[in-house]
């Protein structure tokens, strides 16, 4: 059987076709230039963009996987959580187009979706495992026991490390989004310049407005009303210190959480699982601990429409379905 993915959660149009759990295609359209001159995602532009994208995006979808849209049998997409009115985009495309052809669908969790991601490449990962959940909206830990069992350990009391990431960026005048300029400045810093705090040290929570605040303090000593951000700071130093800041917190209590739980695997998931160093260090750890890693290649990290369309079939393949009065949420908890 065939599944039609669609994600629309945030400001990528994505789609995908699966073949079972074999990805045939999976395309995903950017909405980076849109939104980088407002240094962020703007709600109201990132629907209108998913409304004109959707048709192209899946049309290009089918044709790569050399399909038709006939030839589906399920259609899943990304019901919750996300922007509002980016959501419901996807969501009554999907309504619409499963009720034309007299299919099901199903309306998928956008967490759900990144932690099963690996599995799109690690076929044999199994359960149980714990997952980091780390990109601009979540920051989390999860003990995934088994599908469909998902066990909340932690997660951000304030910012997600990727808001953290955007916003220390625009602090240091860098371009939007802030997660792959900052990591390709901290590779040329050196991580031990500033002595930036780690947050929430007890437990699986994790808090990064205390990291984003001693940086911006830190660059306020360097910032003038009139000539800007003074060139004597160094922002490769400062991008180092607060990227080792962040991965150190992810990385230790990831660690904890798997001894904890006792499990022998750990995923690591969402946007921000495409940092370099938080990669590295993951390897290191896990491989120092006895642990088996997977991570998404990066076009599973960011949002896409493949990892929709797995966990909707495997959702299909427990009998499950979603009814026309399916509406989207801004926020629902995995």
């Amino acid at each position: 059987m065939y599944t039609l993915g669609i994600e629309t959660s945030c400001d990528e149009t994505a789609a995908a076709v699966l073949r079972e759990r074999t990805v045939l295609s999976s395309i995903v359209s950017s909405q980076v230039k849109l939104h980088e001159k407002y240094g962020g995602v703007v709600p109201e532009l990132a629907s209108r963009e998913h409304l004109r994208n959707i048709m192209p995006v899946v049309s290009e979808a089918l044709a790569a996987a050399s399909v038709s849209l006939s030839d589906i049998g399920l259609i899943a997409v990304t019901s919750a959580p996300g922007l509002i009115g980016a959501l419901l985009v996807g969501v009554s495309f999907a309504k619409a187009t499963a009720y034309s052809l007299g299919i099901p669908f199903i309306g998928v969790h956008h967490g759900e979706g990144h932690i099963l991601a690996a599995q799109i490449e690690h076929p044999g990962l199994g359960y149980p495992y714990v997952a980091l959940l780390v990109s601009g909206g979540h920051t989390a830990l999860y003990h995934v026991r088994e599908f469909g069992s998902y066990r909340l350990l932690g997660q951000t009391r304030d910012d997600a490390a990727g808001e953290a990431y955007d916003k220390v960026a625009k602090l240091l005048d860098l371009p939007y989004p802030g997660g792959p300029v900052i990591d390709r400045l901290a590779q040329e810093g050196n991580a031990a310049a500033f002595a930036f705090p780690r947050g929430v040290r007890e437990g699986f929570d994790f808090s990064f407005s205390g990291l984003k605040t001693a940086v911006r303090n830190r660059v306020a000593i360097f910032r003038s009303k009139d000539a800007g951000l003074d060139p004597s700071l160094n922002i490769r130093d400062v991008a180092a210190s607060f990227q080792a800041a962040v991965v150190e917190t992810l990385v230790d209590k990831t660690m904890l959480a798997a001894k904890e739980t006792g499990v022998r695997s750990v995923v690591v998931a969402g946007g921000v699982a495409a940092n370099s160093m938080l990669r590295k260090r993951m390897i290191e750890e896990t491989e120092k601990n006895g642990l088996r890693l997977a991570i998404p290649g990066m076009s599973y990290c960011i949002d896409n429409a493949a990892m929709i369309a797995l966990t909707g079939f495997l959702r299909y393949e427990r009998g499950e379905r979603s009814g026309l009065e399916l509406n989207p949420q801004a926020s629902k908890a995995l």
